[in-house]
């Protein structure tokens, strides 16, 4: 799994933009939080390239990329949690789950499908 960082506001733009032709995963990950790198880790483990080869997924680090972390909760309309991953479709985020609800398979549905 290749993680794109998304650290710039600005980056929300093309990620709208690249959603019209593909589904795109945001992770919001806490650096300091066991549940946050536990979240991370069943989705880095269970990723499979072929089957979300056409997903870009990118990654913000919420402590060192705050303002960037809280223009995604703004854009999108979503609350801001952390862990958090969301999926955006023609530039609208059309799911996101926090936590333990972070989960590759359901993840996988909701892009498919």
């Amino acid at each position: 799994m290749n993680w794109n960082k998304l650290e710039q506001i600005e980056q929300l733009v093309d990620i709208d933009m690249q959603s019209h032709i593909a589904p795109v995963v945001i992770f919001k990950h806490s650096t300091r939080c066991s549940i946050s790198s536990a979240a991370l880790n069943r989705i880095e483990k269970n990723w499979n390239n072929s089957e979300m080869e056409l997903i870009k997924p990118f990654y913000v680090d919420l402590l060192k990329f705050r303002t960037t972390s809280n223009a995604i909760a703004t854009h999108y309309e979503v609350e801001h949690q952390s862990p958090q991953i969301l999926v955006i479709k023609n530039g609208k985020c059309i799911y996101n789950t926090s936590h333990s609800g972070i989960n590759y398979d359901e993840l996988k549905n909701i892009i498919i499908n």
